[in-house]
């Protein structure tokens, strides 16, 4: 056999919720691979110490890292690497542990710095052998080396990439404080200038506004066009004006006007306090290194361990022509891009701030940003912009109704959807508790189910949970379609907003099935999926999926804990989502668990054998100095046999005393409280862009809607896109009514890695079920079950 390929892992720059994910994802990755995997300690500071702080690791050395902030492995500036010596050093003890293949998670400076690195590699090889450091057979295996890159960074900067591993954990923090603050403020009728960072990108600043319903944002890529002060003395003043006690204003740290003069929370605080204008009782918070701190959310260590493994797999394919790659992720797909054009792209960010060209700015930024800048003021100036009115013939009346299970974001894109209208001139108005209240109580007094929104009221939605308006599972079947139909006619809707699950999609298939009978539901209907199960066919991404999810890891945190306290324990989680093993394969991607059982694959006899005997050789070998306790996690609906308890007695029974095993069922806590800071921005940007899709359409569109699929469409990710899919083809082509999910899913393939980096043995996959006069036959023997 050759010489084992060793891949050196290391981190640099500011350190990032999530980083832990990505370290434990190469290094297992690279273990299972067949490679030797090394960390660097310290960043560049290590690569140039080298001794020590280069060391090979272990496959259970990066046990329990999912659930550790920060960086376990390290960062530090290090000067020396900024001259050729110092790079000279960390040349050569690269060469002396035989590492020429680097995966790099930092900033644009240290992933710039690793590609200088690359480049100067050979010259670097060459001085190394003239000074008789090294000899010349010692670098002729190591001619090459091969970098790969991986962002890590809080304030989501790097252009080419839609997140970088941390934002959304930063994110959350952010929006937390906010939420806290609002109590507050809305107590004394307060204002609260909040700056988050960003220097020379206003991410956090922007999404949390979008998240929080901020009043006003400042950001540095998109200073005011006019006087700021006027414009925001204005907003702040209407929403006084309609009755809002508290003002909040989230301000980047590196906030600029038109001119390029720094904004900060001080100029902010002083104008609102201005006893000459507003004269409100205001304060400033700055949130700091809060920002920065505590254990990843779930999307960063799902992020973060995806990335991980696609490096790994990148670096063992570069060859020496290979331009140096970052690994990037675009909506919902990750991809390797090209790194060099995407710091060059970042930096020219800053030029254009500098030089203030603020539109170069905002177009250098990724697609959504701008759109979620232009949903922010949507959302914050309802009626305040007279230039977005429609013409009084163009305006529409526009059902909103909830459908299904609650599930996080659900309220805030009701109240995106509801501040679109109202700026656009629609009336909107909520059908409450779903069909079944539609039906039965739409007359009811003194509050019937169908009324309008008011905005006060709705405007407070975006950090609430559950749906505000109600939900219910009925289907427009159930409630009488005949009932619904004259409904529809009665209170002269021209369009339908529906937000939910399974049920809301079958709701539309059924309703767009009737418009032959019923000529009044030829409306246009737009449906955005809101449910924790994500088994909505037409999107890879359904609202509330993100705010379960984090619901379910920091659940198995404290689960893994209290396992890890008594060392030999296995807990089997099950956790819910229908006959859809998303919530599952994600949450076992997010805690690192040992197994996951999901509906698609199924659960046999022969698959709990084979998990039993590795745990069990598990724990003969766990020498007492892991930190972390074991799981498995179950869906809901994985066997019709073996729930989570039986799973939990078998295991106790199997291990014969030499390890313990408790069930634990988080059950409706994982529908969470507070949406997470993902779902509420995503649900602001999806509802606005389901509204802009029924405008399209406009009144009396009877047969014109009647003749176009897309008038009965799923919004939804897909790849790397936002698409709008007919419900006519997803009913027909890609829906497994059966099991009630998509006949394909993007995330099946999550599960391989789930197992690769749990170390879970190969084992045989369960039979499928034999079904109708198959199963019949070969039950009487008459036919062979091959």
């Amino acid at each position: 056999m050759g010489t084992k390929k060793k891949i050196a892992i290391m981190t640099s720059g500011g350190d990032s919720p999530g980083m832990n994910a990505a370290v434990r994802a190469c290094v297992r990755m690279a273990i299972h691979m067949g490679c030797d995997a090394y960390c660097v300690y310290e960043g560049y500071e290590g690569l140039v110490q080298g001794g020590d702080f280069i060391r090979q690791m272990d496959w259970h050395d990066v046990r329990g890292w999912l659930s550790e902030g920060g960086t376990l492995i390290g960062t530090a500036r290090c000067m020396a690497f900024f001259e050729r010596a110092g790079r000279l050093t960390a040349a050569k003890n690269m060469i002396l542990h035989g590492i020429d293949a680097l995966i790099i998670c930092g900033g644009d400076g240290s992933l710039t710095g690793a590609d200088r690195f690359r480049a100067e590699w050979p010259s670097l090889l060459e001085e190394l052998v003239r000074k008789k450091e090294l000899m010349a057979d010692q670098v002729e295996l190591y001619k090459h080396l091969n970098i790969v890159g991986l962002v890590g960074s809080i304030d989501n900067d790097l252009s080419g990439t839609d997140a970088t591993i941390g934002c959304y954990s930063a994110l959350a923090r952010v929006c937390y404080a906010v939420d806290l603050i609002e109590a507050t403020a809305s107590s004394h009728s307060r204002a609260f200038v909040i700056e988050v960072m960003g220097r020379h990108c206003g991410w956090l600043a922007l999404m949390a506004g979008v998240a929080t319903g901020a009043d006003f944002i400042f950001i540095p890529e998109k200073p005011r066009e006019d006087n700021w002060r006027e414009e925001m003395c204005g907003i702040v003043h209407q929403h006084r004006k309609r009755g809002k006690r508290k003002t909040i204003v989230i301000i980047a740290e590196g906030a600029l006007d038109k001119e390029g003069n720094k904004i900060t929370a001080e100029m902010v605080k002083d104008l609102l306090a201005d006893k000459q204008g507003l004269g409100l009782d205001t304060r400033v918070t700055t949130l700091g290194h809060v920002q920065r701190g505590g254990t990843a959310v779930a999307y960063d260590r799902m992020l973060g361990t995806l990335q991980g493994v696609e490096a790994v797999k990148a670096v063992l394919e570069a060859a020496p022509e290979t331009p140096t790659c970052f690994i990037a992720i675009t909506e919902n797909k990750i991809a390797r891009k090209p790194l060099m054009q995407a710091v060059q792209d970042t930096k020219e960010v800053a030029k254009a701030i500098e030089r203030q060209d603020f539109q170069m700015a905002m177009s250098l930024r990724d697609a959504e940003f701008e759109e979620q800048y232009n949903s922010f003021m949507m959302t914050t100036a309802v009626q305040f912009d007279k230039d977005l009115m429609l013409p009084d013939k163009e305006r529409m009346k526009i059902g909103f109704i909830n459908v299904g299970a609650p599930a996080g974001g659900m309220n805030a894109a009701v109240r995106a959807g509801v501040a679109y209208c109202l700026s656009r001139g629609h009336e909107p108005i909520a059908i409450h508790n779903g069909f079944a209240g539609f039906a039965r109580h739409h007359g009811d007094k003194p509050l019937g189910a169908v009324r309008p929104f008011n905005w006060l009221e709705v405007d407070g939605w975006a950090s609430k949970g559950g749906s505000e308006i109600g939900t219910n599972r009925e289907l427009p079947q159930e409630s009488g379609m005949e009932t619904v139909a004259n409904l529809i006619e009665r209170y002269e809707f021209d369009a339908l907003f529906l937000v939910g699950g399974f049920e809301a999609f079958h709701a539309v298939v059924q309703l767009r099935e009737a418009r032959d009978q019923y000529p009044s539901l030829c409306i246009p209907m737009a449906l955005l999926p809101a449910t924790i199960s994500n088994n909505v066919p037409g999107t890879e991404y359904s609202l509330g999926s993100d705010t379960c999810l984090n619901e379910l890891v920091d659940y198995c945190d404290k689960i893994k804990q209290s396992a890890s306290a008594t060392r030999r324990r296995v807990f089997v989680i099950e956790t819910q989502g229908g006959r859809s093993g998303y919530v599952a394969t994600l949450g076992g991607l997010g805690v690192g668990a040992s197994a996951v059982y999901t509906p698609e694959e199924g659960l046999s006899l022969d698959m709990l054998a084979a998990d039993v005997r590795h745990l069990k050789d598990v724990f003969a070998h766990d020498k007492g100095q892991s930190r972390a306790g074991r799981l498995i996690l179950i869906n809901e609906k994985a066997s019709k046999v073996y729930n989570a308890k039986l799973i939990a007695d078998i295991l106790r029974d199997e291990a014969h005393g030499r390890f313990e095993s408790r069930e634990g069922i988080p059950g409706h806590m994982q529908q969470g409280g507070v949406p997470s800071a993902m779902d509420r921005s995503r649900a602001v940007r999806l509802a606005i862009r389901c509204i802009e899709h029924l405008e399209k359409y406009g009144r009396n569109a009877h047969n014109r809607v009647k003749a176009d699929p897309m008038s009965a469409s799923v919004i939804g990710i897909k790849g790397a896109s936002i698409v709008f899919t007919p419900v006519q083809k997803l009913d027909k082509e890609e829906t497994d009514w059966p099991n009630r999910r998509p006949k394909a899913a993007f995330w099946l393939g999550m599960k391989e890695i789930v197992d690769v980096l749990g170390g879970r043995p190969q084992y045989n996959k369960p039979e499928a079920d034999l079904t109708g006069t198959k199963a019949k036959d070969v039950k009487r023997g008459i036919e062979a079950a091959a």
